[in-house]
């Protein structure tokens, strides 16, 4: 992999400052000047490194005031926006937009997979849920979430929609992150494992309208469950 650039390096490091809230939204950002001693670069870099920020909207120019930090809901770039929400200090409210995500997108891929499912996909959701339930016999986390977001990749897949795939590839990291945080909890996972057979039998009697109602069903207790057994816990 190529090395990052001056520029990037300095635009990355400006992002964390951001993102772990040392620059809040609406906050002005430090000069060239100042930002050029710390990070020990020319002025113009940390002009081009300012350029690239503000091309994905995380910063605005004001002349004669100076560089503002942008609210999260305005950045255009994915990439910062997830690393906002794997990283950030907001977690509550990423989890719960994360999954009012996941509901909008899996609910509908839930639905067109059930008219296109093969036959070794409903074998692998199965032999997924069994993962599960080996694991959550044995408290292991890691092979819990790993059989988990395994059989929402089966899902995915098998709505044969590719946009559906390329949408999810970048929510991986976020996603297994904030899969572990409530995977912890054994009454998550029990509720998590009668959910997935829910949605693996719906999907078996290839009935769009039952398996769309299964995921979303599934996204709900999932909601819940954060709001009640996680957020509150804290």
């Amino acid at each position: 992999m190529a090395r990052k650039s001056l520029v990037g390096v300095v635009a990355d490091e400006l992002l964390d400052r951001i993102i772990e809230g040392e620059f809040p939204p609406g906050s002005v950002v430090p000069g060239e000047h100042e930002l050029s001693a710390r990070h020990e670069v020319s002025r113009m870099t940390v002009r081009e490194a300012m350029k690239t920020l503000q091309a994905q909207r995380i910063l605005s120019v004001e002349r004669g005031r100076g560089t503002f930090v942008n609210p999260l809901s305005r950045w255009a770039s994915l990439e910062a926006v997830l690393r906002a929400a794997s990283e950030g200090k907001n977690d509550a409210d990423a989890s719960i937009q994360l999954i009012e995500l996941r509901r909008m997108l899996e609910t509908g891929a839930c639905e067109l997979a059930a008219g296109r499912i093969a036959e070794e996909d409903i074998t692998s959701l199965f032999n997924y849920i069994a993962a599960m339930k080996a694991a959550h016999g044995i408290n292991d986390v890691a092979a819990f979430v790993e059989a988990d977001l395994a059989f929402h990749d089966v899902i995915l897949r098998a709505s044969g929609n590719v946009f559906v795939s390329v949408l999810f590839e970048p929510l991986h990291r976020v996603l297994e992150k904030r899969r572990a945080e409530t995977s912890a909890v054994p009454a998550i996972q029990e509720h998590a494992i009668g959910h997935h057979q829910n949605i693996a039998e719906a999907l078996e009697s290839r009935d769009a309208a039952r398996s769309r109602q299964a995921m979303d069903a599934h996204m709900q207790q999932t909601l819940d469950d954060l709001k009640q057994l996680v957020l509150d816990a804290k």
